[in-house]
């Protein structure tokens, strides 16, 4: 049965490159009838907070990404880690090591002085024949794994092929620190054994930490799980990516209101292809992935890419969801949504022309508050040559049907009478109505608004331009 992991460290927000390795972890594990753990590795006590560890949770709980089993804590499982690290002493795959960090340090900078490799060298390591030196007084020491010293460590990784590392390129890594506090590379070994995972999906960066996990599992008598390594993502711009090109948390995308189907889908994207198919729900996703198709060359990051699929995700959205969404974004600008038009009525007239959540809240947000146009717009479009078609216009309304078709009738009828094109009637409406010189059609808007409030706002023509018009 396959069993994958997702296993972030909570010493920050969950980003871009650790929802696309939850994703992929995810989504293999559903491929396949299996099971998706989720372990929070939190043995970094010094950086670890429950902060982070709540962003963690909200952002896969965002994502829609479920776990069947955890979330495991590593800070509960200290006693198992110490009682396996007990009986690797017991069988000498492990030793207890008295060297200082000040005398660590020094030997690392000799060795660079010298043009070497900067390595422990083994000093405390048990050999047949040689004789260690005495434990200081009073010193605790570390606790150092006896890797192999000669034959290679060697994986085929499922995304960058064939991985093979010689062990004498590998030094003894400390596997508990004086405190007995097991080391990051030993908890995720004895974890992935005791978890049963079967397939590791993570970024490209544990790549070096792959060899060391190995001899560990070995020396244990555990099985080895398959391993594919998923390269970075760059920014936009090619670089390694950072906060202004999409490093950021996670819940940061739900604040700038894209939808998570939206970012999914991206993230599915990124780095793994199905044909040419770009546009795909989760459970398509599940069905086609794979790991053979993910590329070993870094994936780059679009931010045009994302928002056109955000838009795509908005067009086809339930309006009630969409509800749901927009209108905590009004409320926490202190804007009350009452009254008519509906929230409902203005997300169906303007989720075609939007791209996010909060374009769309910023739509809405006229038709509740006391609008006030900006001057430059009002001068720009109320001229001696439009005030008259306003003029006609506003006469005209308390008589007739209050429905977008009557509505267009007599904006064409005015503007034909006046010898003027559609704009220069249209502009000012829309500037009046909503302070915006871009909306959906003229009449369709007008219709939306309560009778009274058009002719409300309208009369704001009169009072800018002293003409008494009401």
């Amino acid at each position: 049965m396959i069993r994958t992991r997702f296993a972030p460290s909570p010493t920050g927000f969950l980003h871009i490159g650790g929802a696309r390795t939850a994703l992929f972890s995810w989504a293999y594990a559903r491929r396949h009838g299996g099971s998706f753990i989720l372990r929070i590795e939190d043995t970094d006590l010094a950086r670890s907070t429950p902060e982070a560890v709540q962003a963690i949770l909200d952002g896969m709980r965002w994502l829609g990404l479920d776990h069947d089993e955890g979330p495991f804590y590593q800070t509960q499982r200290l006693d198992r880690y110490r009682a396996v690290i007990e009986d690797m002493l017991v069988a000498g795959s492990a030793y207890h090591c008295y060297m200082t960090p000040d005398e660590l340090d020094r030997l690392r900078e000799e060795q660079r002085s010298a043009g070497g490799k900067p390595r422990y060298d083994g000093r405390w390591r048990p050999e047949a024949g040689k004789t260690l030196p005495t434990p200081p007084a009073g010193a605790r020491p570390v606790v150092r794994f006896r890797n192999p010293t000669d034959g290679v460590v060697a994986w085929d990784d499922l995304v960058k092929g064939r991985i093979e590392i010689a062990n004498s390129e590998l030094d003894d890594l400390v596997i508990a620190r004086p405190d007995g506090t097991p080391t990051y590379n030993f908890c995720v070994v004895v974890d992935d054994w005791e978890m049963g995972i079967t397939h590791v999906i993570r970024g490209d960066d544990h790549v070096n930490n792959t060899p060391r996990q190995i001899n560990i599992l070995q020396a244990i008598g555990a099985p080895v799980p398959r391993y594919a390594h998923l390269s970075m993502i760059l920014g936009d711009d090619g670089q390694k990516l950072s906060k202004r090109h999409g490093a950021v948390s996670v819940m940061q995308y739900d604040d700038e209101g894209y939808l998570p189907e939206a970012v999914l889908n991206y993230l599915g994207r990124l780095g793994w292809s199905h044909g040419d198919d770009e546009v795909f729900s989760l459970p398509q996703f599940c069905e086609w992935f794979d790991l053979d198709h993910i590329t070993p060359s870094a994936a780059q990051f679009n931010t045009e890419k994302l928002n056109w699929l955000n838009a795509h995700y908005l067009k086809r959205a339930e309006t009630p969801r969409l509800v749901a969404l927009v209108q905590p974004r009004l409320e926490a600008r202190g804007v009350t949504v009452t009254g008519e038009p509906s929230l409902a009525t203005i997300i169906e007239l303007h989720r075609e022309r939007v791209g996010n959540l909060n374009e769309l809240a910023d739509v809405a947000e006229v038709f509740y508050i006391d609008l006030h146009p900006r001057a430059d717009l009002l001068a720009k479009h109320l001229t001696p040559e439009t005030l008259p078609m306003l003029s006609n216009f506003i006469e005209r309304l308390p008589a007739i049907a209050w429905e977008t078709t009557a509505i267009g009738a007599l904006i064409k009828e005015i503007v034909a009478r006046h010898g003027l094109k559609m704009p220069r009637l249209a502009m000012p409406l829309r500037v009046l109505l909503t302070g915006m010189e871009q909306t959906p059609s003229v009449d369709a808007v007008v219709a939306i608004f309560p009778r009274a409030t058009v002719l409300k706002r309208l009369a704001l023509a009169g009072r800018v331009t002293g003409t008494g018009s009401s």
